[in-house]
């Protein structure tokens, strides 16, 4: 990690493992699922490795395995990766007034550690960014602990998967569990209306687009929802409505 050795001994970096703890199981069976998903794909263990630390999202390693397995253009991968992560310029754009004091390269460090837990927990314990250096301090070790068990859960059980891919059974239902881990944090980002409404209008639109080809139903989904929340963005200031 890249951290300063100092946040390891910080109790915010104590506290954001225990924030996340409850969510490790969940984290940890999404990313066994991926593991098994990758070498079932006809990837090869390198490969399946190589995007396990490399990539390190699962959404958009799920949404690219088919792609791959199935020849699709590269642009076609490109895109759809690109609009399952569309998220994360949210996050970001909300993370940079915490973030901005550090150099460049620790920034980017922070945009490949984050992930959608680790920025709910986040948020949710920071409402400001903190401004004198101690308060600084306590919300990078925070930060510094929800990535170190986040990561670990993720890694660990992705590389486990990729080496026991043969031997566990689809019975064992892991995709079930890593389903309702994302749902749990898809409830807990719904915390506005307009939240809501993209949410909503993007699962229905994934569905109705669900027979297209080569898995442009989420492609669809996303612009949709991207497209009525900026309509609705527009249109409420004159209407007077509030979020």
């Amino acid at each position: 990690m890249f951290f300063r050795p100092t946040l390891y001994r910080h109790a915010e970096f104590r506290q954001g493992l225990i924030d996340l703890a409850p969510q490790a199981p969940g984290v940890a069976a999404w990313g066994l699922m991926t593991g098994v998903a990758m070498v079932k794909s006809g990837m090869s263990v390198f490969e399946a490795v190589a995007m396990t630390l490399l990539v390190f999202a699962g959404s958009s390693q799920l949404a690219a395995i088919p792609l791959l397995v199935a020849g699709a253009p590269a642009w076609v991968i490109l895109a759809t990766g690109f609009c399952v992560n569309l998220r994360f310029v949210v996050f970001s754009l909300h993370l940079r007034p915490y973030l901005m004091h550090l150099p460049r390269w620790q920034r980017m460090c922070h945009g490949y550690f984050t992930a959608d837990i680790s920025y709910v927990l986040f948020t949710r314990r920071f409402h400001e960014p903190g401004s004198p250096e101690a308060e600084r301090t306590n919300q990078e070790a925070y930060l510094a602990g929800n990535y170190f068990l986040n990561w670990a859960s993720w890694i660990v059980a992705s590389l486990l998967g990729i080496g026991l891919a043969n031997l566990i059974p689809p019975e064992w239902g892991l995709g079930f569990a890593g389903i309702l881990c994302l749902l749990g944090i898809q409830c807990s980002l719904a915390s506005s209306r307009m939240r809501i409404l993209s949410a909503a209008v993007a699962g229905v639109a994934a569905v109705v687009a669900y027979h297209l080809p080569l898995k442009l139903n989420i492609v669809v989904a996303i612009a949709v929802a991207v497209i009525l929340c900026l309509t609705v963005e527009k249109v409420r200031p004159a209407s007077g409505t509030p979020a």
